[in-house]
């Protein structure tokens, strides 16, 4: 089923209906476009692909580099409402629904494949798939065909999700602590730091049953790709290379523009931007909890509360409370102290955002300081490869291993508070504030500390003079393994 000839890949693309899973994605589709010239075959759901169509160069002609392919896909048969097909638009309990009905799409998945394997008379053919997605290594697998799980998050806090997972270590503890095992040093934590789909998991539950059928899975892969950096997260990398036995390539960071990106908000760039010009450097903070998190009406009303009493100026990316539907209107009449907008427009002290916000232009702008932050990996390397330093306060997934990882390994972040239904009080919001955006003693260390990884990151992605760092030289021998697995196939 690989094809006969060692020439140009054909990578085939295929994220998890996420956004925080679709962004690295495109980045890294978009990357490979722009420095191998790669034909690129991108599968998603059809409302997914639609609005995939603008962050792409024009599909219009045969020649294109990158296509779009839809794969047969209705919410409704799944007990999900209609047109759902992305967590954006779901509540967090049936985010697993849409997790198990993702398998279903291994029958047309397979036959896209075929397809594609058949046509492909001089190109090796490669799958690039998600880490939900274990089932499309055992496809590949099957038909002869080089694959690769593509992690959007980093190689620490994907290792520890892995490994919770598979063996749900809390459950076996008589206390709120327990040990994750499988890493080249202990590492202890505490249940607080648990998304709430393990903390409550016993492994008969939903999302058990789906993660120890997905992530096993991953021993049909060739490797895995992840979206960072090998000089700061080898603790991670190295715990996949031997749990696996499969190569592990850092090949980041693969980041993307804002010009790529759906724009859901009313806030343009040049807005952001002409509020910060009017900043003081290092005098900002950037409060935003990605694209698909919010918190409680109390968390948010202390935040406003601490926000405001810390007289620091802020940007804060603001969306309705838990419990209303993410997407509507913002009411800060009912959910912000009183006056508290019209206190912040006209001191000017505060700049509120409705939605959405562009993140990388305002992370890389000359006043801000530090980044309240869920700490999703994404975020986290927009902000790193600025050399900003991050307040965590993990949602969901990861994050909440990617918050110690970056406090306790990098000592680029303190912590602020875990989940969507701890206690906040505003006073502890104005002491890690003041803690990171104050000329102390931690915060001068933790901007040293984010400049010298945001240091590694340049020289990661460095192509000039002869020298080619080291997320360049792993995307090569990525592609090495993908030709070199062509013309195996064909000897047989």
């Amino acid at each position: 089923m690989a094809s006969s000839s060692s020439s140009k890949p054909h990578i085939i693309m295929f994220p998890f209906m996420a956004q925080g899973h679709i962004i690295p994605f495109v980045a890294l589709a978009l990357h490979i476009h722009r420095t191998k010239s790669y034909k690129i075959t991108f599968i998603n759901t059809p409302l997914n692909i639609k609005k995939l169509a603008a962050s792409f160069p024009s599909d219009s002609n045969s020649n294109s580099p990158i296509h779009l392919r839809e794969i047969p896909f209705n919410s409704a048969d799944h007990g999900l409402p209609e047109n759902t097909e992305n967590t954006d638009v779901l509540s967090y309990p049936l985010i697993i629904r849409l997790l198990h009905a993702s398998t279903t799409l291994e029958p047309a998945f397979r036959d896209l494949i075929r397809e594609i394997a058949d046509q492909e008379t001089e190109s090796p053919v490669c799958i690039i798939a998600d880490i939900f997605f274990g089932w499309t290594a055992t496809v590949a697998k099957e038909l002869g065909v080089f694959h690769a799980v593509f992690s959007g998050a980093g190689g620490f806090g994907l290792a520890v999700y892995y490994s919770v997972w598979l063996s749900l270590p809390h459950r076996n503890s008589d206390s709120d602590e327990f040990r994750v095992g499988g890493f080249d040093k202990a590492l202890n934590f505490d249940i607080t730091q648990l998304p709430l789909s393990i903390s409550e998991a016993d492994g008969t539950d939903s999302w058990s049953v789906f993660q120890r059928k997905n992530l096993p899975a991953w021993v049909d892969s060739n490797g895995v790709l992840f979206n960072t950096v090998e000089e700061f997260d080898h603790l991670g990398l190295s715990y996949f290379r031997r749990k696996l036995g499969r190569p592990a390539w850092a090949i980041g960071p693969v980041l993307l523009s804002t010009e790529n990106r759906a724009k859901t908000g009313k806030i343009s760039s040049e807005e952001c931007t002409e509020w910060l010009d009017k900043k003081p450097p290092n005098s900002v903070l950037y409060v935003s909890f990605g694209s698909h998190n919010t918190i409680s009406s109390s968390q948010m009303m202390q935040l406003a509360m601490g926000l405001e009493a810390s007289d620091k100026n802020f940007i804060w990316v603001i969306r309705p409370p838990i419990g209303f539907d993410i997407n509507s209107k913002f009411r800060s009449e009912q959910w912000l102290p009183e006056g508290f907008e019209e206190r912040i427009r006209e001191s000017k002290k505060g700049f509120l955002v409705q939605k959405w916000a562009p993140q990388l232009e305002i992370l890389s702008h000359k006043s801000i300081s530090a980044f309240l932050s869920h700490c999703g990996w994404n975020s986290v390397l927009e902000s790193l490869s600025n050399g900003v330093p991050l307040i965590g306060w993990a949602m969901a997934g990861e994050q909440f291993f990617n918050v110690k990882f970056l406090e306790e390994e990098l000592g680029v972040c303190v912590e602020l508070a875990r989940g969507k239904t701890c206690e906040v009080r505003y006073e502890n919001v104005v002491e890690k504030i003041e803690l990171v955006m104050n000329e102390t003693e931690k915060s001068m260390e933790m901007r040293r500390k984010a400049c010298e990884i945001k240091e590694m990151i340049e020289n990661a992605m460095r192509d000039d003079d002869g020298f080619k760092g080291s997320s360049l030289n792993s995307l090569d021998e990525f592609f090495q393994e993908v030709i070199l697995y062509g013309k195996k196939d064909r000897s047989l």
